[in-house]
């Protein structure tokens, strides 16, 4: 085989192979994805039930009241309660997301750091 045919063979094994890596960077980033999306599921299902049975207790507690002072108390318990619930489990599952995209992105970070630079 001549040097040009070697040089020209070369130049095809490269695209080829680049290919390849990104083929396998799409692969390694959709299998990270389902794992994510399930804690993230779990993580809004949990934070479901806990509002829910928080709820609850509250319309027990309010309907035992005997007076309106004790049922703004009881509500203010209540209100008070649900937004430190709804921060916490928010701040949680934004954390989820964030996780998410950085093991979805890391593949590809891998990738783009191994092509070389343009010159523009």
């Amino acid at each position: 085989m001549s040097n040009a045919s070697q040089s020209h063979s070369n130049q095809n094994f490269t695209p080829q192979q680049n290919g390849r890596e990104q083929i396998d960077t799409g692969t390694a980033s959709s299998n990270t994805f389902p794992g994510g999306l399930q804690a993230i599921a779990t993580a809004y299902g949990d934070y479901t039930k806990k509002s829910f049975e928080d709820t609850k207790l509250f319309v027990e507690k309010l309907s035992g009241v005997k007076s309106l002072d004790k049922a703004i108390e009881v509500q203010t318990e209540f209100a008070k309660t649900a937004y430190e619930t709804f921060v916490t489990e928010s701040q949680k599952i934004g954390a989820l997301y964030g996780d998410l995209a950085k093991q979805s992105y890391k593949p590809f970070g891998d990738f783009v750091a191994k092509m070389p630079p343009t010159n523009r």
